[in-house]
């Protein structure tokens, strides 16, 4: 059974090739709509979304299939029915299984049971899809993925240890910029395994093709803890002082313009935020066709 928990699963031929089905599913649509006809998507929701729902729904109405939303909020799912309960019955109505959540040893243990393929949409830990998106725009903003990836911001977060592994697995060199506090380093072990150093914003965006930055607010940081965070990565927001120009600049969103990346870098001619978010949908369609 293939999953896509975090981009640890998949080797490099594998992201590779998803990445090449994407831009062919992309480039002919009218090819794939109806490759996963009488197929059911199960997408379950902890975290609020746009991106992930809009993207994953439409993905599977695209491909010819269907997709059902469930709320885990309103769920007995991991408080009155078991993990593994909830996968093993859910695997009986369903082709794929798509999971936003907060810990990630919950999607594990969903997985570890399930009798179907299930796909990150989220963790804490790891953000597996939208990382094999932002790898699709680079490599039709380039034509290649030869590039500098350098990450500035609040590095601990589940982007960050995706694109670490993500960039890792394919070669690209990348570098992260960030408080050197536990708060905002990403994890030591994530840091060992890819080799991904944490140097100065200077040194970050020197020869960076891509400079990439996210929310200084995950979902799970209470708003109480902004203003000291926010005088803490102030040094780290991407602006027109730190700005490579001849780099590309990318954010998975939702932003805030302002914090973590100044309106005119986000809004600019430079900005690949939107192709990014695009491309979701097409990254997913390849996932999904991949797993079935």
């Amino acid at each position: 059974m293939k999953h896509l928990l975090t981009l640890r699963d998949w080797s490099r031929e594998e992201i590779l090739a998803v990445i090449e089905l994407a831009a062919r599913v992309k480039k002919r649509p009218w090819w794939y709509r109806r490759k996963l006809k009488g197929k059911t998507l199960l997408m379950l929701f902890a975290k609020p979304s746009l991106r992930t729902r809009l993207s994953f729904e439409t993905a599977m109405l695209e491909l010819g299939g269907h997709a059902i939303f469930y709320d885990i909020a309103t769920s007995p799912l991991g408080k009155k029915e078991s993990i593994e309960d909830g996968a093993r019955v859910s695997g009986l109505y369903v082709d794929f299984i798509m999971a936003r959540l907060y810990e990630h040893e919950t999607i594990e243990e969903f997985a570890r049971y399930s009798p179907v393929p299930v796909i990150n949409g989220l963790t804490n830990s790891y953000h597996p899809c939208q990382i094999l998106g932002d790898l699709l725009t680079i490599k039709e903003t380039f034509g290649h993925l030869n590039v500098r990836l350098a990450y500035l911001g609040d590095a601990n977060n589940n982007v960050t240890h995706s694109l670490m592994i993500g960039c890792s697995k394919l070669g690209i060199p990348m570098t992260v910029a960030c408080p050197r506090k536990k708060e905002f380093m990403p994890d030591a072990r994530i840091m060992k395994e890819t080799g991904v150093k944490v140097v100065s914003v200077q040194e970050a965006v020197k020869d960076a093709d891509v400079i990439y930055t996210d929310s200084w607010q995950s979902y799970h940081i209470k708003d109480s803890a902004m203003k000291r965070r926010r005088r803490a990565l102030m040094p780290f927001q991407v602006n027109k002082n730190n700005f490579n120009s001849t780099a590309y600049f990318m954010h998975c969103l939702p932003a805030k313009r302002g914090d973590e990346v100044t309106a005119d870098i986000i809004d600019g001619e430079r900005s690949l935020v939107l192709p990014q978010a695009a491309n979701r949908k097409h990254i997913e369609k390849a996932i999904l066709l991949k797993l079935r």
